[in-house]
């Protein structure tokens, strides 16, 4: 599963983004937090090694992804002080962007620096593709580089747990760099590269996690559809009634529009269309985490006080959906970056 978008010859399942959108779905329906951070960011990460690695990286790191039971992946970005949305600001001022500095001695590179707690995966994956500064005196966008980290590199730290009002499942936590030694060779293309790397290979991540939120949305409408058909008020099933059954189709309607636009964004992926990173790929995550939050607050409706309630899964489901405002970028930064390609 884990090696599923990782070409055959390096061991992996030679899948497509299409195909993997469908996989992500059903992970989703199952549970969100789990879906999105073990599976979708361990299954998508590698296509930035495939964009920018060099043939020894990828005969080096592709089939260790792919052979082990689990080798979970990790993207070390966001930082504590540092707006997360700084990644994308084109303005050329060297103080704007992450401060975690990568200093190049011979052929290693000495890190120092911390990464927030909202780090997905941060101390459970055995690999961080580490986004840092090789330059502070140089802007973010000729000094921000990417750096393959194994969790073993002497030097690395994590905090404890980040406790989340959603996606429980998951695991998020500081990330600490004290003098950590990485090699040149465990570079993914120059320096500098980070965001032209970020910008080729992100789109399939982007619509992974767009369609674990459509399987998100899916799951809270059919629990409250089922309750809808075997709850009586009123001397009938509450589906029956106008309030409850409108509600429901609205939120029918909105789940498979916000399923077709993962899918036409995954085979935009697939196709290498070049507006599927920029474009199509954030529309799927903002309208399907939107969709996510609806279907979970209308399930919550339908289920009235029973859904406030442990008992049910609504209240986890609408904890969850939340969730999606916000990470990976919230839809306000990923729309505003949409609008140039309008």
């Amino acid at each position: 599963m884990f090696g599923l978008l990782v070409p055959e010859a390096f061991g992996g399942g030679g899948a497509t983004a299409v195909d993997n959108v469908i996989v992500q779905e059903e992970l989703g329906a199952a549970d969100v937090g789990i879906a999105s951070s073990y599976f979708n960011l361990t299954m998508s990460l590698p296509f930035l090694l495939l964009i920018a690695g060099t043939d020894a990286q990828k005969e080096t790191w592709l089939p260790k992804f792919c052979s082990q039971k689990v080798h979970l992946l990790a993207g070390a970005q966001s930082e504590p002080s540092v707006a997360g949305s700084d990644l994308f600001c084109p303005v050329p001022d060297p103080k704007i962007g992450m401060r975690t500095h990568a200093q190049r001695e011979g052929d290693q590179y000495i890190v120092n620096g911390n990464k927030s707690a909202f780090v997905t995966n941060a101390g459970v994956a055995s690999t961080y593709f580490l986004l840092c500064r090789t330059s502070l005196e140089q802007p973010p966008q000729s000094s921000t580089t990417i750096l393959l980290v194994p969790k073993e590199t002497p030097g690395l730290s994590f905090g404890s747990k980040t406790e989340l009002m959603g996606m429980r499942g998951a695991y998020h936590s500081e990330i600490y760099f004290d003098d950590v030694r990485v090699p040149v060779a465990n570079r993914l293309g120059d320096e500098g590269q980070a965001g032209m790397i970020m910008a080729m290979g992100s789109g399939a991540m982007t619509v992974g996690l767009a369609a674990n939120f459509v399987g998100l949305a899916r799951a809270a409408y059919e629990y409250a559809l089922a309750y809808a058909k075997e709850r009586v008020s009123w001397g009938k099933p509450i589906i029956e009634h106008q309030a409850v059954g409108l509600k429901l189709a609205d939120v029918a309607v909105e789940l498979d529009a916000a399923r077709l636009l993962v899918w036409q964004a995954a085979f935009a992926v697939d196709a290498g269309d070049e507006t599927a990173v920029p474009l199509k790929a954030p529309a799927a995550k903002t309208y399907a985490a939107d969709v996510a939050i609806k279907a979970a607050q209308t399930a919550l409706e339908v289920l009235g006080a029973y859904g406030t309630t442990k008992e049910y899964e609504t209240e986890k489901d609408l904890r969850d959906a939340w969730m999606g405002y916000s990470c990976d970028f919230t839809r306000e930064v990923l729309r505003l970056g949409m609008v140039p390609f309008l």
